[in-house]
C-alpha cells in the first residue's frame, strides 16, 4: 500500500481526510502511482497533471524520502521506503511570488 499526502485543496476536492492509500499494479513509477490516485478519484484528473500531455502542473511539486521527484521521467520508479508504504509520497502546492 503506498501512501499519498495531497495538499488541502486537493484533500478538499477529492473528498478524503488525511493520506491516501493506493494499490499500485506493476513497478511502482510515479506515473503508475498518479494513474491509480486519478482511477480512485476522477475529480483530481487534470489538477496534478495536465488532461492531454499528462504532464505535472506549474507550481505542483512530487516528494518521496525527502527528495524533489518533480523534475525526474514519470517512469522513476518511486524508492523502496515508499513503494512498501514506511514513507509517504507527497504532491505539493508549490509556492511562487516575490
Amino acid at each position: 500500500m503506498i501512501r499519498v499526502v495531497l495538499p488541502y485543496h486537493l484533500r478538499n476536492l477529492a473528498r478524503v481526510d488525511g493520506e491516501v492509500q493506493l494499490e499500485v499494479a506493476g513497478p511502482a513509477t510515479v506515473r503508475a502511482l498518479l494513474d491509480a490516485l486519478e482511477a480512485r478519484h476522477p475529480v483530481l484528473r487534470g489538477t496534478i497533471r495536465d488532461h492531454d500531455t499528462l504532464r505535472r502542473r506549474p507550481f505542483i511539486r512530487y516528494f518521496a524520502c525527502k527528495e524533489d521527484l518533480s523534475l525526474d521521467p514519470p517512469e522513476t520508479a518511486l524508492p523502496e521506503a515508499v513503494a512498501n508504504g514506511t514513507e509517504p509520497f507527497l504532491v505539493v502546492g508549490a509556492m511562487a511570488g516575490g
